[in-house]
């Protein structure tokens, strides 16, 4: 269940200590229902937008549905359902059907070869949705609903089937559908597209792929020569010589999530708004308020000691010389970094670091996007970097719970589960209403010493003053 915590405007939100029990069957590969434009030995280019290293990754979600829009006289099973649909949307996303392997200088590509298809595994619960408590807080006890392979390497992405899903039936008739996802494959935005045509596919029995899905992804190749235009602090390695890393790493973190009413972040922007002559959106605001917020409930030391925050900006509208054919599901983020010093954190006003955020943001341009590109052409990253880096991640302009009915109404809860494997992490959720209401959910990990002082920071704050709906001060 929910609970308030110190501000009528951010609620912290608990979730309980779980134990799934789940019987899987055996996995099965999926293989597109019709002839597809790749042969054996065929290959296709991923860009470096594709290979970066932030994108060598599964994205795991979860998708809750109830069972009160089943319907009794329907005989055809939900695994079944979904199976068949996969299959049919799985010929126009055909790329999704092959595997990563490395090519020259160790950039990958998909290649389709004797093992293709994607993966599908049923599973049984004898729990019953209602169990598993608040649904709409990511819960890392959640892991179950989504299959692993057993004695699977973290981050292994080369040779894996590109989607794997994970049907789990409940008891009272509900079920969950656990997805990883490739990034390589797709961004957030191209993931939304093909699960919305798997989704549209699955409630009509019928293949709808709209838009007809594009690959294209050699638009985005690097020029010759590479033309590297900007620092790109935001892969560069920086020795942490500050307490951050310690903090962060010296014992399992725990997640704590918060909702965030749409009178709190209209409050927060109006405070960090830093001048006429600019704009502060939404984000800029929220995105300084937690990392001021984080880096102060840290105690990061020392004060001189320059940290990062990241965060991802689709540049689908930015590109003008060259723009995309529609229905491409590729990766077209760039990452925008900010970069202060611990003491300008701590001790420096919200619109100071709203500020830093912003000009973050719109520092992404087209020219950015292609010195990326090219920087990763010349100085391919071989790891993540994590020194004194926190990236949020924003998932609030998603249609996730509108586009993933498959048939079977909206999702109770489409998101996330765990975040504890990388702590330095921050995302940004929706709620899953009908009915819009403008709140927020913010999903973070933190030290337990940590989590006292970061909600008292988030919720109530110090430092800068918020005028309140009553004309007084209320504190960020």
């Amino acid at each position: 269940m929910a609970s308030s915590s110190s501000s009528s405007s951010v609620q912290e939100l608990h979730f309980p200590p779980l134990n799934i029990p789940i019987t899987t069957s055996r996995p099965v590969h999926v293989s597109p229902a019709g002839p597809i434009p790749a042969e054996f030995g065929h290959s296709l280019y991923l860009s470096n937008l594709d290979d970066i290293i932030g994108a060598r990754v599964f994205t795991p979600t979860v998708y809750f549905y109830r069972s009160d829009f089943f319907n009794p006289d329907d005989e055809k099973p939900v695994v079944r359902t979904l199976r068949e649909a996969l299959a049919a949307v799985l010929v126009p996303y055909y790329p999704l059907s092959g595997r990563l392997r490395e090519a020259m200088n160790g950039k990958l590509e998909v290649f389709f070869g004797p093992e293709q298809g994607a993966l599908m595994v049923e599973a049984y619960s004898e729990m019953a949705l209602a169990e598993l408590g608040d649904l709409t807080v990511p819960n890392p006890a959640w892991a179950p609903l989504i299959y692993v392979f057993p004695d699977e390497e973290p981050y292994k992405v080369l040779d894996m089937p590109l989607l794997i899903a994970q049907v789990t039936v409940f008891s009272c008739g509900g079920f969950s559908l656990g997805l990883r996802l490739c990034h390589c494959i797709c961004d957030g935005l191209g993931a939304m597209q093909f699960l919305g045509s798997w989704a549209a596919t699955a409630k009509s029995g019928t293949l709808v792929a709209k838009p007809d899905p594009v690959w294209d992804r050699e638009v985005f190749r690097p020029r010759d020569p590479p033309a590297v235009k900007f620092p790109h602090v935001e892969f560069m390695k920086i020795d942490d010589e500050s307490s951050l890393t310690m903090s962060l790493w010296q014992e399992k973190p725990v997640q704590r999530c918060y909702r965030v009413s749409r009178e709190f972040q209209a409050r927060l922007k109006a405070v960090a708004q830093f001048s006429d002559r600019f704009t502060c959106t939404t984000f800029d605001a929220m995105a300084a308020h937690i990392w001021r917020s984080w880096v102060r409930a840290l105690d990061v030391k020392p004060l001189d000691y320059r940290l990062r925050l990241t965060f991802s900006v689709n540049a689908r509208q930015k590109l003008k010389e060259a723009p995309l054919r529609d229905g491409f599901y590729g990766n077209v983020v760039c990452l925008a970094c900010a970069t202060s010093s611990v003491d300008e954190l701590v001790n420096g006003r919200l619109s100071d670091t709203a500020r830093l955020v912003r000009e973050a943001r719109i520092d992404v341009s087209e020219e950015y996007l292609r010195s990326t590109i090219d920087y990763v052409e010349v100085d391919r990253p071989r790891r993540l970097e994590f020194g004194g880096k926190l990236t949020i991640t924003q998932w609030t302009r998603f249609p996730i719970y509108e586009t993933a009915d498959f048939g079977w109404g909206r999702p109770v809860y489409a998101g996330p589960i765990d975040l504890t494997p990388t702590p330095q992490v921050c995302v940004l959720l929706p709620e899953g209403e009908a009915e819009p209401s403008g709140r927020t959910v913010i999903c973070i990990c933190l030290p337990e010493f940590a989590t006292g002082k970061f909600t008292e920071l988030l919720c109530s704050g110090v430092g800068d003053r918020l005028p309140s709906a009553g004309g007084g001060t209320e504190g960020v």
